[in-house]
C-alpha cells in the first residue's frame, strides 16, 4: 500500500530524478549537481526543523513517486511568533493510475504543526489542490508584472525563446530603440524613457550582501505579519541567490535618502538586451513609487529589454502608475486554521513572496552541470 513519509537521505537520487524530467522538463539523467543541491536545501542543517519536513510519496513496492520540499520560516504577527511552511517544488509521477498521490501528500503537509503553509509557485493542478483543502489563492500575490524597456528588443526576445535565430537581429532592435526611445519623449505602455522627477532626490546604490541584510528588517516592519529572519539564515538565502546562470548578473540595490537612511532595496538578475527577473521588491511605506522607479532606471541604464517580477499588494498601486503590464502565470496560496493569520494575508497585510518563498534558491534560474 502506498504512504507518505518524511523525505530522507536515500530518497534524494529518485526525487531529484522526477524533479528534473517533470519540473525542469528534462529526460536526461539528473546531474550530481541536482542531487546534492536538493540534499542540502532540503536536508541541510540550515533548511531543517525538528517540527517540519519535506515529504515524499511512496509506491507500494517502496519506489518514491512524488515530493514536496517544505522549508520553515520563521515569522511574526501582532508580537508572537509564527511558523510557516514554504511548500515549494510540488510534483507527483502517479498522475494517471494513482490521481490522489499528490493530495496525499499535501494533506500530509497541512496536517502538519505549523501556524500557516503556503506556496508562491502553485500551477493549476497544484492549486485545485490546495483549494479542495480549503486554501486561498492570494489574487493580488499571485500576478507577475512587467514592464517593457526596449520594444524592438523585447520583441527580438521573445521570438528568440521559440527560434533561437531570432538573435541576430539584435543590432537592428538596438537602433530601433535608439529611436523610439529617446530622452524626452513622453512614457508609453510600450517604452520607458527616463524623466525627471521625485527619484531623482534619492540615491540607488548597489549593496553587499551585508548592507543588504542590515536594510531588510527597516522596511519589513510596516507589515503585520513578516518574516523574523535570523542574520544567518539570511546570509544563507543570500549566497544561493547568488547563482541564477539563467536569468543573467545579479543585481542588488539599496534606495536611500541622500543622509543614507534607507526607504527600499532590490534584487534582480537580468544582461542587457534580455528580459529582467525580479526576486524582490522592498519599499518603506508610502515610498513605493520611489523604489520601483529607481529600479526601472537602472534596468534601462543596464540596457534591458524589459523586466518583470512577481507582485505584493504595497507595491501595485506604484506598478500601474508606471504603465506596468499584469499577467498570471503561478499562484500564491496559504492555508491556515488561524483566522487572524487569514484575514492579515488576504487583506495584503502579509510580506510573501520572494525571500518568503522560494524565489531565492537555485531552483528557480540556475542551471545544473
Amino acid at each position: 500500500m502506498s504512504n507518505v513519509r518524511s523525505f530522507e537521505a536515500g530518497d534524494v537520487d529518485a526525487v531529484a530524478d522526477i524533479f528534473q524530467r517533470l519540473l525542469r522538463k528534462d529526460r536526461a539523467p539528473a546531474s550530481a549537481d541536482l542531487k546534492d543541491y536538493l540534499g542540502a536545501l532540503y536536508l541541510g542543517a540550515e533548511s531543517r526543523d525538528a517540527r517540519l519536513g519535506s515529504r515524499v510519496h511512496v509506491r507500494a513496492d517502496g519506489t518514491v513517486s512524488g515530493f514536496i520540499g517544505v522549508l520553515p520560516v520563521e515569522m511574526e504577527f501582532e508580537g508572537r511568533r509564527v511558523l510557516a511552511a514554504n511548500c515549494g517544488s510540488f510534483v507527483s509521477d502517479d498522475r494517471d493510475c494513482d490521481p490522489f498521490a499528490g493530495a496525499r501528500l499535501l494533506r500530509d503537509v497541512l496536517s502538519g504543526p505549523q501556524d500557516l503553509s503556503f506556496s508562491e509557485t502553485s500551477n493549476d493542478v497544484s492549486t485545485d489542490m490546495w483549494r479542495s483543502m480549503r486554501a486561498r489563492v492570494l489574487g493580488p500575490y499571485s500576478l507577475e508584472w512587467l514592464r517593457v524597456l526596449r520594444p524592438a528588443a523585447f520583441a527580438v526576445e521573445a521570438a528568440a525563446r521559440r527560434v533561437a535565430a531570432a538573435r541576430l537581429a539584435r543590432p537592428l532592435a538596438k537602433a530601433a530603440d535608439a529611436v523610439l526611445c529617446r530622452r524626452g519623449r513622453p512614457r508609453a505602455w510600450t517604452y520607458y524613457t527616463p524623466l525627471a522627477g521625485k527619484a531623482d532626490a534619492f540615491l540607488d546604490e548597489p549593496a553587499s550582501d551585508g548592507e543588504f541584510i542590515d536594510a531588510l528588517p527597516l522596511v519589513v516592519q510596516g507589515f503585520s505579519l513578516r518574516p523574523r529572519w535570523e542574520r544567518p539564515v539570511l546570509e544563507t538565502m543570500l549566497r544561493h541567490a547568488a547563482r541564477k546562470a539563467l536569468h543573467g548578473e545579479r543585481v542588488q540595490h539599496l534606495v536611500k535618502t541622500r543622509s543614507g537612511k534607507a526607504i527600499g532595496a532590490y534584487l534582480y538578475y537580468g544582461d542587457a538586451g534580455g528580459i529582467g527577473r525580479t526576486v524582490q521588491v522592498l519599499s518603506a511605506p508610502g515610498q513605493e513609487s520611489i523604489v520601483v522607479e529607481c529600479l526601472l532606471r537602472n534596468a534601462h541604464e543596464r540596457g534591458l529589454a524589459a523586466i518583470r517580477g512577481q507582485t505584493q499588494p504595497a507595491l501595485l498601486e506604484a506598478m500601474i502608475g508606471k504603465k506596468c503590464a499584469f499577467l498570471q502565470a503561478s499562484s500564491t496560496v496559504v492555508h491556515s486554521r488561524d483566522p487572524a493569520l487569514l484575514e492579515a494575508m488576504t487583506s495584503g497585510r502579509a510580506f510573501l513572496n520572494g525571500l518568503v518563498g522560494e524565489g531565492w534558491t537555485r531552483l528557480i534560474g540556475d542551471r545544473f552541470g
